[in-house]
């Protein structure tokens, strides 16, 4: 089966955009709602620039034949910044990965958080997810003027946290002091992006 191309896939998302008011577009397998877009501090190109690179950063790991059944690595994008994480066996094959995805299209800059070791088993797949929900949720408890708790992406590895966002310096203080507190986390890492609060 063949892969769309990524200008094709940028196609059929702002197409659907534009022709869906209330419903969720859909691009690289991942939902789109507008809702969302309204309120997140993205503009609509970056939204699909992120969905690009996540699909454009997970296809080039997957065709390589020499990362095949030894590497676990997921591809996190949030304006243009790509967040690698999971497991590579030593450290060449971690940066082999970084430099498969470094060269895409709009990316502006690559964390590289893989750890060496083994591919992580189902049950601490399984854990990382609990946490990044109950993360999420607690989030929803941060009481701050024009804060929105969508507006952060949470991405947990082995009980890291990590947190992408467009966000002001006392948002992310208050993100990562009720974050550091969810049970299960062991470390909080901030990849934030910092902007001006809004002016009265």
């Amino acid at each position: 089966m063949t892969r769309p191309s990524p200008l094709s896939l940028v196609s059929i998302l702002l197409t659907a955009l534009l022709l869906q008011a209330c419903g969720p577009a859909v691009v690289g397998g991942a939902a789109v709602g507008t809702a969302t877009l309204i309120h997140d501090r993205r503009t609509s190109g970056t939204v699909v620039d992120d969905q690009r690179i996540e699909f454009e950063a997970a296809s080039a790991i997957d065709a390589a034949a020499d990362l095949k059944d030894k590497v676990r690595v997921s591809a996190t994008s949030y304006n243009r910044v790509l967040l690698l994480t999971g497991q590579a066996p030593n450290a060449a094959l971690r940066a082999r990965i970084e430099a498969l995805v470094r060269p895409i299209q709009g990316v502006r800059r690559v964390v590289n958080a893989i750890i060496l070791g083994p591919p992580a088993e189902l049950s601490e797949i399984s854990h990382d997810t609990w946490i990044t929900t109950k993360v999420k949720t607690a989030l929803t408890k941060i009481d701050l003027p024009d804060f929105d708790p969508l507006r952060v992406k949470v991405v947990t590895e082995q009980g890291v946290v990590y947190l992408m966002g467009l966000v002001t310096r006392e948002e992310a203080r208050a993100v990562v002091e009720k974050v550091r507190y969810v049970d299960g986390v062991k470390k909080v890492v901030k990849i934030f992006e910092y902007i001006e609060p809004k002016t009265p």
